[in-house]
Parts: structure tokens; sequence; C-alpha cells
């Protein structure tokens, strides 16, 4: 049985690793030819080279999301190499240690901001183009729950996050008509690499996010890739503009 998104061109930012990786052989297994993109060439490649042992279609390109040179060129080349774009998750994303809001440095604002947030409006910017020639698309970018709720010490990235959702409702406005849907995912904490080295060497943080949660568990990176994937089928082809809670009931509190 085909895949929901076979023969489909999808990319992927921040795909070396986590959500993105998940993500990335999440489009490969449903059909789609999958662009790569990560600022690490090593990981980058590992998750193309993973998708083509498995018979799947994928390309590594290497690309700062905050640069706009890059960006262009990244998306300019998955068009070139498949011939068009028709799903893009921009995922890729920076947290910094937690800082009271008058603690956090300036540079880590900064660097915060031109990934999370830049570097979403950036994708789009260049992605949407390529859409609208070939007359369809669906755009998922990458929140969070704390783009809906605030979260002591995470200034930087709350405000990130909370423009991501904010972006993401004007360009779906602005495209609703022309076949380009735009949404964004909004994740709790999720069982990544990451994650699990902080639970390993602190016994009582893994009690203490699961504290937060109402469902008792973290998600895996494979439950927020599905969500991914349904946002860029057909099975969603009338929602646009949404920012979907993939939480575990935290946000509903």
């Amino acid at each position: 049985m085909a895949g929901r998104l076979e023969n489909k061109v999808a990319l992927v930012t921040g795909a070396g690793s986590g959500i993105g990786k998940a993500s990335a052989l999440a489009f490969a297994k449903e059909g789609a030819k999958v662009g790569v993109v990560d600022i690490s060439v090593e990981a980058g490649e590992e998750t193309a080279n993973t998708i083509i042992e498995a018979g799947g279609t994928a390309t590594f390109i290497r690309a700062d999301v905050s640069k706009a040179v890059e960006v262009e060129e990244m998306v300019n080349k998955i068009v070139q190499i498949y011939g068009r774009l028709d799903c893009a998750y921009n995922n890729a994303g920076v947290a910094v240690s937690p800082r009271l809001t008058p603690d956090t440095a300036e540079e880590d604002w900064d660097r915060v901001m031109n990934v999370n947030l830049k570097g979403v409006w950036l994708c789009m910017k260049f992605e949407i183009p390529h859409m609208l020639k070939q007359g369809k698309g669906a755009i998922v970018n990458a929140s969070s729950m704390v783009g809906l709720i605030g979260l002591p010490k995470r200034s930087a990235y709350a405000a990130s996050k909370h423009g991501v959702i904010g972006l993401t409702k004007v360009a779906a406005l602005e495209y609703a008509d022309a076949s380009i849907r735009v949404n964004a995912i909004c994740p709790a904490v999720v069982r990544t690499p990451l994650v699990e080295n902080i639970i390993s060497s602190d016994p009582e943080a893994e009690a203490q996010l699961l504290s937060m949660i109402p469902m008792k568990r973290l998600a895996t990176l494979e439950e927020i890739a599905e969500v991914v994937i349904w946002l860029c089928s057909d099975a969603s082809s009338f929602v646009t503009g949404h920012a979907m809670l993939v939480d575990g009931g935290v946000v509903a509190q």
C-alpha cells in the first residue's frame, strides 16, 4: 500500500537528531523524497544514509537556518534535485541555559531568536514562492507548548516559540486561498537524547518532568513525527493556521 506522502518532496531542518531525525525518517517511510538539512554534516549525513539504506530517497544539505543565503541555497537545491517542494518541516531550533529574564545574556537572546524565529521566517520566505509556482504545499513550523504558556527562566525560548505561532498564523492567512497550508506543532517534553542525558545524570529530573504532565510520561520522538506527517498529509487538508499541542494535557490544566 502506498504511503501517505508517496512521491512527495519534503524538507526537514534540524534533521540530524531528535524530532527532526525522527520526522525525516517518517517522511521517507510514508514515501516522500527527503531533503535532510542540518548544520552538522556528520549528523545530517547519518540521517540521510539511514533513509537510503532503508530503501528511501534522501539528500543531505548543510545549512544554517539563521543565514538567508544558506536557506535560499538549501531550498533551491532541493527543488533542483527533486523538481518541487511539497512539504516542509521547519524544525531547527536551539535552547540556552535557564536564566531569569534580567540575567539572560544578550548573545543568548540573539542566538535563540536568530535560529528559532528568524530561521522559521527565512525558511518560509524561500519555501512559499516554490509552493506558489506549483499551486500547493504544506508547511509545519516547530513551536512548543512554551509557545502558548510561560515558563520561568525561559524568556528567550518562550518569546521565540510564541513568535513562531504568530508567524504561522499570519502566513496561513496570507496563503489560505493558494492551497498552501501553514501550521505549527507544540510539543511538551520529548524523550530526546538530550533529555535522556539529563535524566540519567539527575535522578530527580524525570520525576520533576513527569509531575507537569497529566499523562505521566514523556512523548516519544515517533509520536511527534506522526503529528508532523499528519499535518503535511491530505488527511489534514482543511487545517491551517493551527498551533497543535502534543503535550499530554499540560496546557489543559
